[in-house]
């Protein structure tokens, strides 16, 4: 699999349920799924109607011939600071990995992100998820003491925030 085969675009109300799968299998595979992650959280399984009635969030998908490969998106997560939203379910499919897809959509999200007018990215992870925190960590995302916000996760127990260079396009709520 190649990068130049894969595209992009938003979820739809069908992608519910393989997006769901991918999801928990990458939990599963990297022996993640436990308690107080997405694994057992029950939004996991309705993602569209998720993203589809929250302003200001937008989650997008990654397709290879058709087939979807992964995702990622942003959400303005209960209790988080002023102009913060979170990168939420950044996983991809084990044949997706390693060729770029998880920067390309990092890079979408934080695209949005500035479009909306956030100025700041926070996220959760798990120790587990190595390859994942690489990433983060060359884009800019730094450690954090504790969490941010009440994204219900309590099973996740690394926590980092970046700071968006450019100045917002719009602001949040208009």
């Amino acid at each position: 699999m190649g990068l130049e085969l894969v595209t992009t675009r938003t979820i739809r109300p069908e992608d519910n349920g393989p997006l769901a799968k991918i999801i928990r299998d990458t939990l599963a595979e990297f022996g993640a799924n436990r308690p107080g992650t997405v694994y057992y959280d029950p939004t996991t399984d309705h993602l569209y109607e998720v993203f589809h009635s929250t302003p200001n969030s937008i989650y997008f998908i990654a397709e290879q011939d058709g087939m979807m490969v992964g995702g990622a998106g942003i959400y303005p997560t209960e209790a988080l600071p002023e102009a913060t939203c979170e990168l939420v379910k950044m996983y991809l499919v084990p044949a997706a990995r390693g060729i770029g897809l998880g920067k390309l959509l990092i890079g979408k999200c934080l695209d949005a992100a500035r479009e909306m007018g956030y100025r700041q990215v926070y996220l959760e992870s798990m120790p587990e998820l190595k390859k994942a925190l690489s990433v983060y960590e060359k884009f800019g995302f730094e450690y954090l003491d504790g969490p941010m916000g009440n994204s219900g996760h309590t099973g996740c127990d690394l926590w980092m925030l970046k700071r968006l260079d450019s100045p917002p396009h719009r602001h949040i709520g208009t």
